[in-house]
């Protein structure tokens, strides 16, 4: 860890901003054992943040925290040794930030949303307003809104004025970018196809198909509802009828898109939505 990483984590800290550091990949630490799998049944992701008792950095956004006794603590310290960068949690400190991934969707953001503070991100720009609203990714092709139960990489204060939430970044936020079916959460996967006879060569063969379905959620950068969505289909569409997949599968999966800020409810649909895209 650079000593700089903490020091601007507590920087904003001090000024009341929710921090916790990233690791290599801009990705949150793991979640504890007590957390894995959501076995504590991800009751801090239903509040705010800074919530979670774990005693180092957990749950994502819900770990951060302005606290700069817990972000100096020990527990924290290998976390700190370990960092990549400094993320914030943009609803706890009042503002919600348009993920801008790409020059043509800064191109968009200038033809249409207010000006407000911007910031240089390694291939767009984040456009920082006054006011908290619920997160929602994939708003818009290559667009994310981060704000309430979200996090955001901090990259420097960045240049401009800061202007009040407007309209038409709440209105983003009204439509899902897939038709997602109110569902209940279901775990449990539907009774083998043709006799219960798995026609995959080797168990190896599911567990690496499980294995490259997390590591493409992990590194998705943008859209990450839609990616969750596409993986679970992909995953569902191959192993889904043979009886093979096991609550323990679904397990990682969920904890991989929960690690990259989808809540459980999400997760759930997008599984209950793949399922009844392929008849299952």
């Amino acid at each position: 860890m650079s000593a700089s990483l903490l020091s601007a984590a507590l920087e904003l800290a001090v000024r009341g901003v929710p921090v916790l550091p990233l690791r290599a990949g801009k990705l949150p630490f793991g979640n504890c054992p007590a957390c894995t799998g959501s076995a504590c049944g991800d009751r801090p992701h239903m509040k705010r943040a800074g919530a979670c008792a774990c005693p180092a950095p957990c749950h994502g956004w819900a770990g951060a925290t302005a606290d700069t006794a817990v972000l100096t603590s020990r527990p924290w310290a290998p976390a700190w040794r370990e960092a990549g960068a400094v993320a914030y949690h943009p609803g706890g400190a009042g503002l919600t930030v348009v993920d801008l991934d790409n020059a043509a969707a800064v191109v968009w953001a200038r033809e249409t949303l207010p000006a407000t503070r911007t910031v240089s991100t390694t291939r767009g720009e984040h456009w920082i307003y006054r006011g908290a609203m619920r997160s929602r990714n994939a708003v818009r092709q290559d667009v994310d809104i981060k704000s309430c139960m979200s996090y955001a990489r901090w990259l420097g204060p960045g240049t401009g004025t800061m202007t009040d939430l407007p309209d038409a970044v709440r209105a983003l936020a009204v439509t899902e970018p897939v038709a997602v079916r109110s569902a209940p959460v279901v775990i449990t996967v539907p009774a083998p196809v043709g006799g219960g006879e798995c026609r995959h060569r080797t168990p190896a063969y599911l567990d690496r198909g499980i294995a490259m379905a997390e590591q493409r959620i992990t590194e998705a950068s943008s859209a990450i509802h839609t990616t969750v969505y596409r993986t679970f289909l992909a995953v569902l569409s191959v192993h889904g009828r043979c009886g093979c997949l096991t609550e323990a599968h679904m397990a990682r999966l969920f904890a991989a898109a929960q690690a990259k800020g989808e809540g459980p409810r999400h997760c759930a649909d997008a599984w209950a939505n793949a399922r009844t895209r392929l008849g299952l």
